[in-house]
């Protein structure tokens, strides 16, 4: 068993089963991706794959936990790369993070403009996605942090560390009625169709329940991922927005009025999750403390080594959250 057949194994699971696309992202033949996975077949006595002729269509029972495996395997085959950069170099190397729109937007391009100042021979990458999807990527081990709103407390071998609070605004445009309003009320607010997030995205879990704690049924014009559609579409009069606080910039969005909704909805709370067995690079541990300064390497290590639940708790609440 070698571990470049489990990396053939493992690619061609998480392409949707098309060995021609594993073997692009391998960068090598299709051949020899089928081959490789037929040696370690017969090596291990039984098949990885459900065949439709010769395609695979999915994993066989055997293969499914095989391919988990393969994952922490591979997993931890970049950790002990990871550990030799450490020692050759700590000043090189490649950071990834995944993200959603929001984030990578309007709260990370200032620390990436910090970071590299200080590490400017890192590579940065950026995988934007859904927040169950970058989740899913920490886990596996594709990317090195994953950044949303929406907790990922679902995958065990995560660990999820509070950065900081936010809260909405409402925007509308110049002249809006609701902009007279005093003092601003859910039910103002419920009179006009609403342009926001999609449901999963950026808080809109602490939106919604506002709305029902209200017996509330806002009509909803919109849903969209990115708050810059969002922002399009009420200056096409579809509706007004509901956004992050930080998604509105007074200088490009000068003809739109951000209405402070802090009072009407609880705020919702940005995490960083990590693998909780990753060996963690010098220059990970700083862009951590950038991005949220309360998280310096004791922190991280102590929640990374604590594995109940309740103990957890008790160490994020005695953070001190900034508000954005």
């Amino acid at each position: 068993m070698k571990l470049q057949q489990l990396r053939y194994v493992w690619e061609v699971a998480q392409h949707g089963f098309k060995v021609s696309a594993a073997a692009d992202s391998l960068l090598t033949s299709q051949p020899g991706v089928s081959k490789q996975i037929r040696l370690l077949e017969e090596e291990l006595g039984f098949d990885l794959f459900v065949r439709n002729g010769k395609n695979f269509i999915a994993l066989t029972e055997g293969g499914e936990k095989v391919v988990q495996v393969a994952g922490e395997i591979l997993a931890k085959a970049r950790d002990i790369r990871q550990i030799a950069d450490e020692f050759l170099d700590q000043t090189t190397g490649v950071l990834s993070i995944a993200t959603t729109h929001t984030q990578a937007r309007y709260a990370l391009p200032a620390v990436m403009d910090q970071f590299m100042q200080v590490y400017p021979n890192i590579r940065l990458t950026i995988h934007q996605g859904t927040p169950l999807q970058i989740a899913e990527q920490a886990s596996r081990g594709e990317v090195d942090i994953a950044i949303a709103t929406e907790s990922s407390d679902a995958l065990d071998n995560l660990v999820t560390l509070p950065c900081y609070r936010w809260n909405r605004s409402v925007l509308v445009p110049k002249g809006h009625p609701l902009i007279d309003a005093s003092p601003l009320t859910l039910e103002a607010i419920a009179e006009y169709p609403i342009v926001t997030y999609t449901f999963g995205f950026t808080g809109r879990s602490n939106l919604d329940r506002a709305f029902e704690a209200k017996g509330l049924s806002p009509r909803l014009a919109l849903t969209a991922v990115d708050a810059d559609v969002i922002k399009t579409y009420v200056r096409l009069g579809l509706g007004i927005g509901i956004v992050a606080h930080m998604a509105h910039d007074p200088r490009e969005d000068a003809d739109l009025i951000a209405l402070e909704v802090g009072h009407l909805f609880d705020p919702s709370t940005t995490r960083l999750a990590i693998r909780r067995d990753m060996f963690i690079r010098t220059y990970l541990y700083d862009f951590i403390r950038l991005f949220a300064p309360h998280l310096d390497r004791e922190t991280i290590n102590q929640a990374m080594q604590t594995r109940d639940r309740r103990e957890l708790e008790a160490l994020y609440q005695s953070m001190d959250l900034p508000i954005r």
